[in-house]
């Protein structure tokens, strides 16, 4: 790759107040941007911090007395020559210094994702190392946090490495059965050690896309439904768990017209929490037929349902005969009746009136979350288009066991085994 012939700049740390703000540049004009802050100071030595007053170039107004830092190319994050800046984080010093870099000739603000993308063609980072970088970066639990690790690490790539290399392996079998298909010896041995190869690779690959899905959950959020029949306390039950009032709580059945949503933290697993609409056989209106709609669509695509019912709520909401999720059954209102507990030992009875059996809820919620996707933080893949991806080459590979199968020609057989490899 050519060296960008443009020289970047962005605040690299948060955009609010805080003691230090940390400014990158990046590009063949770096060097000279640090000087030309500096007075023309000579550069500091590669990659130590140093104490140097930044001032304004045209009128040497002074900015700020920052730590900066020199870091020549190609060893940088892009490959290219950077230069750090580590101001005071004071909003008004921030600006000056942005503004006085966008002054320079040869420099300009970067796009959003601008230097992953220079580390990126540079081959400084590999697309799943990128990937895996977004999605550290927008981590909020600690599982979110391991599972872009592994992307970031590398093993992702390696292990995508290690398929293709055995893949371009069988590859040169078959093309050595083209080349002296002639010599029925020689093409038949060749072709005799494709099958278990094949099969090796296909099985590891099916595990795998299935190990994605999972992961995919753990990476954007863990689906949990609230489901029952109106006034039951479904949308007190959702305000309780997200520590804040997020749907309208009131004696009037049918309140909750529309999906409302919390992201929650459980056990260091991202959940999202879904109150719904009540579930019961005649709406009220058009409004709330359209909520029940839509709430049988969320419980579609839920990984977990709270089914919750009530004391003085005699009927419990019918799901969809479809699904397989997992299902806690709660009974709220247990303050009405103290006997609840003791008639079903599968059954939480729950007061979100007094809090009492909260605490049980949680965490026979943290344990279905946990028994289901915990072990999705080791997974290497986590997103759609990877998934797509293995999903593309599985079938390339099972379309070149059919040929085998089958005894198709051999040249086929090939050109399955190269979109597989690509």
């Amino acid at each position: 790759m050519q060296p960008a012939d443009d020289t970047i700049f962005a605040l690299s740390s948060g955009a609010g107040v805080a003691a230090v703000a940390v400014i990158r540049l990046s590009g063949p004009c770096a060097g000279d941007a640090l000087r030309a802050l500096t007075c023309g100071a000579d550069l500091p030595q590669p990659r130590r911090l140093v104490l140097r007053r930044l001032r304004e170039p045209q009128s040497g107004e002074l900015i700020d007395e920052a730590l900066v830092a020199w870091l020549p190319g190609p060893g940088t994050f892009t490959g290219e020559d950077m230069v750090e800046l580590h101001c005071h984080g004071a909003r008004a010093v921030i600006d000056a210094v942005l503004a006085a870099l966008a002054g320079m000739k040869g420099l300009r603000a970067a796009q959003r994702g601008e230097f992953t993308r220079r580390a990126l063609l540079a081959g400084r980072m590999d697309l799943l190392q990128v990937e895996g970088l977004a999605d550290l970066l927008a981590a909020e639990t600690a599982a979110q946090r391991r599972l872009a690790l592994h992307a970031l690490g590398g093993a992702a790539a390696q292990q995508v490495g290690r398929w293709r290399e055995a893949l371009i392996a069988v590859l040169a079998l078959a093309e050595a059965a083209i080349d002296f298909i002639d010599e029925e010896d020689v093409a038949d041995q060749a072709l005799q050690q494709l099958p278990a190869r094949l099969r090796e690779v296909a099985a590891e690959l099916a595990a795998a896309v299935d190990a994605s899905r999972p992961a995919e959950r753990l990476r954007d959020g863990v689906r949990v439904v609230i489901a029952g029949p109106p006034n039951v306390g479904k949308s007190s039950l959702l305000n309780w768990l997200a520590g804040r009032d997020i749907a309208i709580v009131s004696d009037t059945p049918g309140t909750t017209r529309d999906v409302l949503e919390a992201r929650l933290d459980i056990d260091g697993i991202a959940v999202i929490i879904s109150d719904t609409a009540g579930l019961r056989a005649d709406a009220a209106d058009d409004i709330e037929r359209i909520g029940m709609r839509r709430a049988r669509e969320v419980l579609r695509e839920a990984d977990i349902i709270i089914r919750m019912a009530a004391v003085d709520v005699p009927s419990r909401a019918e799901l969809p005969a479809e699904l397989t999720t997992e299902v806690i059954e709660v009974v709220n209102k247990a303050d009405l009746d103290r006997s609840i507990p003791s008639r079903n030992d599968h059954v939480l009875a729950i007061s979100i009136h007094d809090e009492t059996g909260l605490d049980s809820l949680l965490q026979r919620l943290g344990e279905a979350v946990r028994a289901r996707f915990g072990e999705a933080e080791s997974a290497l893949f986590a997103r759609a288009r990877q998934r797509q991806a293995l999903r593309h080459a599985l079938h390339a590979l099972t379309e070149a066991l059919e040929c085998l199968q089958h005894g198709a020609p051999v040249e086929l057989l090939a050109e399955h085994l190269r979109r597989a490899v690509r």
